[in-house]
């Protein structure tokens, strides 16, 4: 598929045979295949969360260049997510629409819109559907019907999947320790720990703000049904590759494939590549909403971050890695960032006409992203690029334009002025800030540098550094803590 430049071999590691395997469409004429576990819309993503969509994304896009047509499905869980991970608990929107004093609807409404902006601001791609759980409750009811007479059992709290009913339950968790199986709180009747619900009757006496009617009684799907219902009816059974999470791989994956198996009645998961991002850290551990004050993106903007600074500090690592957030990994990513525009804008200064991308430079970038997606590979072969002075600045840039197609950095077009973003607390306006420069301009011609320093200083203090020798002359400090 595609140009003689972009024909390497891709390999990705498969989480079910935990091994680098060779990709190749099950299916050349319908292309490649994606679906993606979504955000569950009950509050603001964190930064953990926003990892796996920077990772598909960058899946999405090795694909499209390398000439595969592509169908990526990424579902909104507005239903059936539970506070644990498994049957025991609260609806997560159920619990946030009480906590906040909103409509369910209200708060998936909301939550949706949210998170679809994190993605714009990320330069993620939109998928080719965003698939929402409650638009298939009757879908759900029916692969549900289908596959209770072989592979469930009914219980006064719902409808229970018996894992002991489909072969090697828990084979993508591979060899899991006791840690998975404590994250499953007891339900009374269960015939396995493992079984897990696929209908949650509503309790006697309660009404919840989203329920149905089902042959189980009124009540809500359970949330694993979903991924399984979604996935078959847009992309067909087997598909190409399942994204998702590593927190995903021990339980809620697991869930998917015995109900892909029981509903086509075969040994198949339903996927032939399942792949997983690994966790985003900091210093106390994996990032998690139930910590209380965890990051969003929205925060990094109001502390004068560009979004596109997060996004280049996810590709620093590569996705099956586990990587440490901090301020100080952030602040080194945002200058990383800010020396690459600079760069191009050098670049874009001295350049004449069309160029054209030398192969050799698409050929090294090939190479490392069909490499399992190494994206920690291709980020110094394009400062290797962009130093290069035996090649035209055009062809620099025309091969620069190819590494946006893959990295979604937007290097081509991004200036310094959008990268001098204003912190939300920041007093000073940026007129104000402009008379403060020419007044230490003056004092530096007259080489009153007690007065030069004493400006620099107190600008330093309101948020905003000082450059001398950079065209842009200042810009402002990002208010990091940590």
């Amino acid at each position: 598929m595609g140009v003689a430049m972009h024909d390497a071999p891709l390999t990705l590691y498969n989480s079910l045979s935990r091994s680098l395997e060779p990709f190749q469409p099950l299916d050349p004429a319908k292309g490649v295949r994606v679906y993606s576990c979504g955000p569950t819309v009950y509050n603001y993503a964190h930064l953990g969360n926003l990892r796996a969509y920077v990772f598909t994304d960058t899946l999405s896009r090795v694909l499209r260049w390398k000439g595969f047509p592509l169908t990526h499905i990424i579902n909104i869980t507005d239903v059936g997510h539970l506070t644990s991970d498994a049957d025991a608990g609260d609806d997560k929107m159920e619990a946030a629409a009480r906590a906040q004093a909103k409509s369910i609807w209200d708060i998936a409404a909301h939550y949706t819109a949210a998170f679809k902006q994190n993605i714009r601001d990320l330069n993620i791609a939109e998928p080719s559907k965003w698939s929402v759980a409650t638009d298939h409750i009757q879908q759900m009811i029916a692969f549900a019907e289908k596959i209770a007479p072989e592979h469930c059992y009914e219980l006064e709290s719902g409808l229970y999947f018996d894992v002991s009913t489909v072969p090697d339950y828990g084979r993508l968790a591979g060899a899991a320790d006791d840690a998975a199986e404590g994250r499953i709180d007891p339900v009374d009747g269960k015939r396995h720990p493992q079984d897990f619900a696929i209908w949650r009757k509503s309790p006697p006496g309660e009404q919840r703000q989203m329920e149905w009617d089902s042959p189980w009684g009124k009540g809500a799907p359970g949330w694993h049904l979903e991924c399984s219902v979604m996935s078959i009816q847009y992309l067909g059974a087997p598909f190409d590759i399942h994204t998702g999470g590593i927190d995903h791989r021990e339980i809620h994956h697991p869930n998917e494939i015995a109900q892909n198996q029981a509903y086509c009645g075969c040994g198949d998961t339903g996927a032939k590549f399942w792949m997983h991002n690994n966790f985003l850290v900091d210093r106390q551990g994996k990032m998690s909403k139930s910590k209380g004050g965890f990051t969003t993106l929205q925060s990094l903007i109001d502390a004068g971050v560009h979004p596109l600074a997060y996004r280049l500090l996810c590709l620093q690592a590569q996705y099956r890695s586990e990587l440490e957030f901090s301020a100080d990994n952030l602040a080194a990513a945002l200058t990383r960032l800010k020396r690459l525009v600079m760069t191009v804008t050098a670049l874009k200064a001295r350049a004449e006409g069309e160029g054209t991308a030398p192969a050799a430079w698409l050929e090294r970038l090939d190479a490392a992203v069909s490499d399992d997606l190494n994206t920690p590979k291709a980020l110094p072969v394009l400062d290797e690029l962009l130093a290069d002075k035996r090649t035209a600045p055009a062809d620099r840039l025309a091969a620069l334009a190819e590494f946006d197609k893959v990295l979604g950095l937007r290097l081509s077009e991004l200036t310094r002025e959008e990268l001098r973003m204003r912190p939300k607390d920041t007093t000073m306006t940026p007129e104000a800030i402009a008379d403060l420069l020419v007044e230490r301009k003056e004092a530096r011609v007259v080489k009153d540098f007690q007065r030069s320093d004493r400006i620099r200083d107190d600008l330093a203090a309101a948020g905003v550094e000082v450059m001398d020798g950079d065209p842009l002359g200042w810009d402002w400090k990002p208010a990091l803590q940590g």
